[in-house]
């Protein structure tokens, strides 16, 4: 019995042994081999063996991209504002070698070198411009701990400044003249908009004027069209009834010498045309000389007759 337990035992071991030499890295991960001390190999992605008791893991290490948030830092800017800035470090290890041997602690590594960047990027520039240029500060510390932690197989691809924090009395000053620049702002709108208002109703009222002056215009016209055309009618239909009169005369001429009518008709019909005429109220008349001697007959005639009736009372 003793035998067999001892078996088991020396199996179980041996099991024990041949699985802890057997290691699988996973995806984004990274082993760090030691053989007695020293750097033997960096392990990737699959299935790995190792030495018992000669080899041993030294570091895993994640290969995945990191963030990291590094509380504020007091900086003191070109023209002596002291202020609170913190920043947000995205790094990657892209050397499991060198970020294992590089530097014991690298995380605070970044910090402080983060901080110290930070201090002398600021203290190039004043407070104004610190506040607008979160661009450039960001920029220049990528840059610069990028090149800074290379020798520690860290890659940092992006730092951002989280918040900018100035003194109490610099945010009042800083509210005030905000609230300024807003006042003056508002100024201006409600300027411009009087101002385009004002525009807008002369604008208006000069539309008015020029429609009243066209609508004046065109009723004079009208006017003066609607008489024209009155005119017309009326001197159309003078034309007409004079015509119609002569009309009327001249078939009364046609129908009397269709009726033939001889001078003396004639003759008593201009007499009885002059008698009317005599009759109105005209100062002057114009005899025609047919009439004339028509006339100088009727009285040669009446003397004649009147003679005659005088001889024969006498005898």
């Amino acid at each position: 019995m003793a035998g067999i337990i001892i078996f088991i035992v020396l199996v179980v071991l041996a099991l024990w042994i041949l699985a802890s030499c057997i290691r699988i890295v996973p995806q984004a991960y990274a082993i760090v081999v030691e053989r007695l001390g020293a750097y033997k190999e960096t392990w990737n992605t699959g299935i790995h063996f190792k030495t018992p008791f000669i080899d041993r893991v030294a570091r895993r290490v994640n290969l995945k991209e990191q963030v990291v948030d590094f509380p504020p830092q007091p900086v003191i800017t070109k023209d002596n504002v002291t202020m609170q800035i913190d920043t947000v470090v995205f790094f990657q290890i892209t050397d499991p070698k060198l970020f294992a041997y590089g530097v014991e602690n690298p995380i605070m590594a970044i910090e402080n070198l983060s901080a110290t960047t930070l201090r002398n990027i600021i203290g190039d520039m004043e407070l104004d411009e610190t506040l607008t240029s979160r661009e450039v500060i960001n920029t220049k510390m990528r840059a610069s701990l990028d090149v800074a932690t290379d020798p520690w197989g860290i890659k940092v691809n992006r730092v951002e400044l989280k918040n900018i924090i100035p003194p109490a009395a610099i945010q009042e000053a800083m509210e005030k003249q905000m609230k300024a620049e807003r006042e003056r702002r508002e100024a201006i709108l409600r300027a411009e908009g009087e101002k385009k208002s004002t525009i807008l109703v002369a604008e208006g009222k000069k539309e008015s004027a020029i429609l009243d002056a066209e609508a004046e215009k065109q009723a004079a016209i009208l006017k003066a069209e609607a008489q024209k055309e009155r005119m017309i009618k009326e001197a159309e239909g003078q034309a007409e009834a004079v015509l119609k009169v002569q009309h009327a005369n001249a078939e009364g001429i046609r129908m009397i010498r269709e009726a033939g009518a001889d001078q003396a008709v004639l003759t008593l019909k201009s007499l009885e045309a002059f008698g009317k005429a005599a009759d109105g109220k005209a100062t002057k008349i114009i005899i025609p000389s047919e009439i004339q001697g028509l006339a100088g007959l009727a009285s040669s005639l009446k003397e004649i007759v009147t003679e005659d009736n005088i001889d024969t009372k006498e005898s």
